[in-house]
């Protein structure tokens, strides 16, 4: 490997790092103040992306590999050991010392750190877990340091990463067992999924301790995530919800992110030669926040997709559920249960909460709920108001067209 200076390397890794959507990271135009009279500032930093705290702050992180070298051969990743791109290792000393220049500068609140297999999963996995305790112990950083393990890894450098880090995560790559064994032959599912079962555990071993005892070490207090990709192999939408669900309810996993596939330079011949659409990840996205947020089963979800067990893309999940499940509509916005107002196609978790609290004083009309709504004519086959009631609209073989025009799914 040619030796690179720690700025070459940075450009490498932070790029290598882009693949990864577990530290979501938020999309904005290109802007830089060099050579401006006026402004500071860039979005085009190297490596550094925007996060979401629990509480929902914003918070930037450093975001990089330490190697994006790997003995592995995954069909689908452009660092596999097959591809033909440019490599770098940082030393676990050179993230260390990188993540507190950034820091003091105050151009990061934290560090997401990834890697190639190098060597070994137990000998790259002691560099991670190195930089992470270098780092609190050695200096103190109180910042955010967010974690990706290796699942083949020794048990104790897992349970070591936790210590150390507020978030850990582990990839389960693909949606189903089959299209693992295909496109990444070196991994497996039950090794994957035991390491996440070995971190709930501990996540829950360490919360037991800290109501116990106040003083005890908090144990990836952000709890863990994971990441597929979509698109790579024949899952389909169907199927991704259920995997998703599943790992929601097993292993306790704070966030599931979907990763749309993107053809790499020299792809191996059993992927796709054309992406996904990227609205294709958008509708997963949304489906996920229905089952997490809005009350719906995974089943339900299932319905909404089409017979080849993909969701549309031209409507949200929530509007194509509603024209499957007329029955249940319309809705008396006055009287239904709060559980019922989250069905309704257009009204969000603010505007039903503000529906709840302003009922109790009077009754609402078609007018009010269009002050909590942007979409307030593709509501109205759907509710009932004071002075509203969609007689026979919902049963209309034409409603779909009538509300083609996408909802907002989060809005109001």
């Amino acid at each position: 490997m040619a030796q690179l200076d720690v700025r070459q390397k940075l450009e490498i890794l932070a790029d290598a790092a882009k693949y990864d959507a577990s530290c979501a990271s938020s999309g904005t135009s290109k802007r830089d103040s060099r050579g401006a009279t006026k402004g500071i500032g860039s979005t085009e930093g190297m490596g550094i992306c925007h996060a979401y705290a629990p509480d929902g702050r914003c918070i930037s992180l450093l975001k990089i590999l330490l190697t994006n070298s790997c003995i592995f051969d995954c069909h689908y990743c452009i660092n596999r050991k097959s591809s033909n791109v440019r490599r770098a290792r940082f030393t676990a000393r050179e993230v260390v010392d990188l993540t507190l220049a950034f820091y003091r500068r105050n151009y990061i609140e934290g560090l997401f750190l990834s890697s190639g297999i190098i060597r070994s999963s137990d000998y790259t996995m002691e560099q991670l877990v190195e930089v992470a305790r270098s780092l609190r112990e050695d200096h103190h950083f109180r910042g955010y340091i967010h974690l990706k393990t290796i699942p083949d890894a020794d048990p104790g450098l897992i349970e070591a990463a936790g210590r150390h880090a507020d978030r850990i995560s582990i990839n389960v790559e693909l949606p189903t067992a089959a299209g693992l064994e295909r496109l990444a032959p070196e991994k497996s599912a039950s090794r994957i999924q035991g390491a996440m079962a070995g971190m709930k555990t501990a996540i829950e071993d360490g919360k037991d301790a800290s109501r116990r005892y106040p003083s005890a070490p908090k144990f990836a207090p952000a709890g863990q995530s994971t990441q597929m990709i979509v698109g790579a192999d024949a899952a389909n939408d169907r199927d991704i919800v259920h995997t998703a669900s599943g790992l929601y309810d097993r292993f306790a996993l704070r966030r599931v992110y979907y990763s749309a596939f993107s053809p790499i330079p020299d792809a191996s011949a059993v992927l796709p030669l054309k992406r996904p659409p990227l609205l294709r990840e958008h509708r997963l996205y949304q489906s996920d926040w229905l089952m997490r947020f809005y009350g719906y089963r995974p089943g339900e979800v299932a319905q909404a997709t089409d017979e080849q067990g993909m969701l549309p893309l031209d409507i949200d999940p929530k509007l194509a559920w509603a024209l499957k499940a007329r029955e249940q509509f319309p809705v008396d916005v006055n009287r239904a249960p709060r559980e019922l107002l989250l069905r309704v196609p257009g009204l969000g978790v603010k505007a039903v909460d503000a529906v709840i609290a302003s009922r109790r004083w009077r009754k609402l009309s078609l007018a009010d709920i269009g002050r909590l709504s942007r979409s307030i004519t593709k509501l109205r086959p759907f509710i009932v108001t004071t002075d509203w009631r969609p007689t026979a609209l919902i049963d209309r073989i034409d409603l779909r067209a009538r509300v083609t025009e996408q909802l907002e799914l989060f809005g109001a």
